[in-house]
């Protein structure tokens, strides 16, 4: 198959995917989209929202209709590195043998990411960056495709350590979880409250993900378009030239290369997802708002003031 054929053949694929997750998670579609966006870009994502939203169910439901491996891991303030990585032990021969830990896995459902200390936290950096994992001075590939999803829960401060700007970078979006509408919740308490069992159809192959995500990192962008990621990532600095007066009175600061290079992997599949051979400045727009929102940081003012990341992103446009 040619890779316009195989592109077509996604976006009827995709089509089918958003309606098979439908079968079990009612609305939340910007999330599911954003989160679907990531997976296929290669890419991590930090969903924050209350407890209750249905974030687990979620990313089980994907992941069954992706035809992928999913492990969940409840963060606490006692885990350790090693619960999470795996470790050695000695077997009944006396020899030392490496159990995997949940690591391991296609989809990693990391709960409540701020509840655990920064030394675990950082257990999960090289896993995300390297998609390897080191235990006792060796190395362990990990499958592909790899997917990590946090959550945080913003409400309860106490007792939480919040991820650091260096380890935030890590993930492509940041995606809110706000509330149902009535007629969602509606639905979600009728659907949930018998006892009637949704199967969910697996509609892709670990391969058939990994040639995707290939084939998009293949798709050509315009030179206008990169330079145009580029400057709207550079226009949320507030040192440089380039800095509308709105980023010099309300950030403190700004987004880094990485930045630019997630808007452009994000509209590439954004590109794909809708039909398009080639991301256009729309598609760039589209993913925006997701991978900004995280990698910028508002100072007192603009707290002062109610300003929202998102309306100042929006601004730069």
């Amino acid at each position: 198959m040619s890779d316009v054929n195989l592109l077509e053949n996604f976006v009827e694929k995709h089509k089918s995917l958003k309606s098979e997750i439908s079968k079990v998670i009612v609305g939340q579609e910007k999330v599911i989209d954003q989160i679907l966006l990531s997976v296929f870009s290669g890419g991590h994502s930090l969903l924050i929202g209350v407890p209750g939203l249905a974030k687990t169910l979620m990313v089980n439901t994907i992941s069954k209709a992706l035809g992928l491996d999913f492990k969940r891991i409840q963060f606490t303030p006692d885990l350790m590195p090693s619960d999470i990585l795996g470790s050695e032990i000695l077997n009944e021969k006396r020899e030392f043998q490496f159990i995997k830990g949940p690591v391991f896995t296609n989809i990693l459902l990391a709960d409540e990411i701020n509840r655990t200390p920064p030394k675990t936290q950082a257990a999960l950096l090289e896993a995300m960056q390297e998609k390897s994992v080191t235990v006792a001075g060796h190395r362990y590939r990990l499958d592909s495709p790899y997917f990590v999803l946090a959550t945080q829960n913003p409400i309860e401060q106490e007792g939480t350590y919040p991820l650091p700007e260096a380890q935030l970078d890590r993930f492509m979006f940041a995606i809110n979880l706000e509330y149902p509408t009535f007629e969602e919740e509606v639905n979600v308490v009728k659907n949930t409250t018998t006892d009637k069992q949704y199967a969910v159809q697996s509609l892709f192959t670990s391969a058939e993900i990994s040639e995707i995500q290939q084939i998009i990192r293949k798709m050509p962008v315009a030179d206008n378009v990169i330079e145009y990621a580029v400057k709207l990532v550079g226009k949320t600095r507030p040192n440089s030239e380039a800095a509308p007066e709105l980023v010099k009175n309300y950030l403190d600061w700004g987004a880094g290369p990485r930045a630019s290079q997630n808007l452009i992997l994000a509209a590439k599949t954004h590109a794909a997802v809708n039909g398009k051979y080639s991301p256009d400045k729309e598609n760039v727009q589209a993913v925006a708002i997701g991978i900004l929102r995280h990698r910028i940081i508002k100072n007192y003012k603009a707290e002062a003031e109610g300003l929202t990341v998102e309306t100042l992103i929006k601004e730069l446009f």
